[in-house]
């Protein structure tokens, strides 16, 4: 066999100049190179890259049509599975999902096929050069409701409104894109995106009411009492986690949720914000995550000294490699097995400091990594005016407090049937964060789709 290539490097904006802004840092290919790319694929028989992605994109055929040139007849394939196929090719963890799958990386022992990049290439090439316009289907007379406005509800409306059912999506917040627009900062995905694709979804006929907060506004029963058959809830894991450690109410302490969403969503580092944001000079992020780098590479772009408090080391952390890479060419610091114990304040409540003390991993806890275990007499201080903790979400328990019969877990997330996302009420459905608690955008997208393919089962085997 030839010597396969490696692939292609992404184009980036450097490292000094994207501290500067919030412009993304990613630029993505060009035609040239996107064709370069999909000529790696070996198009090989048992397309094990499919089975990786939870949506189940037919991959080989639209990087075929890649290797072709045929850009658009690539778009076509992606979006029969696929309701966002420009944030996936941004957000999406390709490298742990279909790119590992990859027969050169499973086999060869080289790198996956940049399957993610050249999917943002066919989205970006078609939302800027396409012509076509976009035709609502024929009404099979079925309404659909949905909570929550990101990936999840998107997909679901998405997938639901194209064989023909009449949907409506609730959106508490004033715009719509869920963790997409609140969550996700412009650098990695740019709010124009997230509103085209929600724009396609409109041209399909999907309705998006926002300002309504279902179990506040209006109920589970109520949306049933309107004359919607099925209901959908895809309301996320907004409710940040904390520490439950002195000083966490001082002044300058940040769940990541609130920093992130004055950020993208309320432009709070724009001069001339309604919703400004204190500038700190030195912030601590408590956190591995993709959220925790996001927050921390979000608070340098504001101009501060950031440093990442994580408690075990480098290889455990769980943020994807990219966005560490980008973090540490950033200028972003790191304080691994490290755990804080208490956020110190001045006489007036501010923040000032973060008493932390060092860690060393012991025996592999439920996860299947090593737990921290606290280093006796270990304590020590980092100054800092600012803390941001990004420790997970879990689920709002307004709906559930609201809506008599939904069984949850302990912890808040909604119960179904995995099958089929049919929770214990009858024809409410559910995924996404709000079962599993915060997970990646593809994750919640598959749950849509399954979803949806269980209330086209249900309503339609009526008649």
């Amino acid at each position: 066999m030839a010597l396969i290539p490696k692939k292609h490097e992404m184009p980036i904006q450097g490292p000094l100049e994207r501290t500067t802004n919030f412009c993304e840092v990613a630029l993505g290919y060009t035609k040239e190179i996107a064709v370069a790319e999909a000529e790696r694929c070996l198009n090989c028989k048992n397309r094990p890259c499919i089975e990786g992605c939870p949506v189940h994109i037919a991959i080989p055929d639209f990087i075929q049509e890649v290797k072709k040139g045929n850009f658009n007849e690539a778009y076509a394939i992606i979006s029969k599975s696929s309701s966002l196929p420009a944030v996936c090719g941004r957000v999406c963890p390709q490298e742990k999902q279909c790119e590992a799958m990859c027969t050169l990386h499973t086999k060869l022992k080289v790198d996956g096929v940049g399957i993610g990049r050249i999917e943002r290439f066919v989205a970006d090439y078609h939302n800027e050069n396409s012509t076509n316009s976009i035709v609502p289907p024929k009404s099979n007379s079925h309404k659909v409701a949905i909570i929550g406005s990101g990936p999840s509800g998107l997909t679901c409306a998405g997938d639901l409104q194209k064989q023909g059912f009449s949907v409506t999506i609730f959106e508490a917040l004033h715009t719509p894109g869920g963790v997409l627009v609140y969550g996700i900062p412009e650098f990695r995905l740019p709010k124009s995106i997230v509103k085209k694709e929600i724009d396609n979804l409109k041209a399909l006929g999907v309705e998006i009411k926002t300002n309504v907060v279902i179990g506040k506004t209006l109920t589970i029963d109520e949306l049933f009492n309107m004359g919607y058959e099925a209901i959908y809830i895809a309301s996320g894991a907004g409710l940040p986690k904390f520490m439950d450690i002195p000083g966490e109410g001082l002044k300058g302490v940040f769940s990541a949720n609130e920093f992130l969403t004055r950020i993208n969503l309320m432009k709070a580092y724009e001069d001339n914000s309604y919703t400004p944001i204190i500038k700190s000079k030195k912030v601590a992020v408590v956190g591995g995550g993709n959220v925790a780098m996001d927050a921390a590479r979000s608070a340098k772009r504001l101009g501060s000294d950031v440093t990442i408090i994580y408690r075990r080391t480098f290889d455990e952390l769980p943020a994807r490699h990219e966005e560490i890479e980008h973090a540490l060419e950033e200028g972003i610091k790191f304080n691994f097995l490290t755990n804080p114990i208490e956020i110190i304040g001045d006489e007036n409540g501010n923040c000032i400091g973060i008493k932390c003390v060092k860690m060393e991993l012991g025996s592999p806890d439920e996860s299947g990594r090593k737990r921290p275990v606290v280093i006796e007499n270990s304590e020590f201080t980092i100054d800092t005016d600012a803390v941001i903790m990004s420790l997970g979400t879990s689920p709002n328990p307004l709906i559930k407090n609201t809506t008599e019969g939904l069984s949850t877990t302990k912890w808040g997330g909604i119960m179904i049937d995995e099958d089929t996302g049919l929770s214990s009420r009858e024809n409410v459905y559910a995924g996404g964060d709000a079962v599993t608690g915060a997970a990646t955008v593809i994750l919640a997208m598959g749950a849509g789709k399954k979803a949806s393919q269980a209330i086209s089962k249900k309503l339609l085997n009526k008649e």
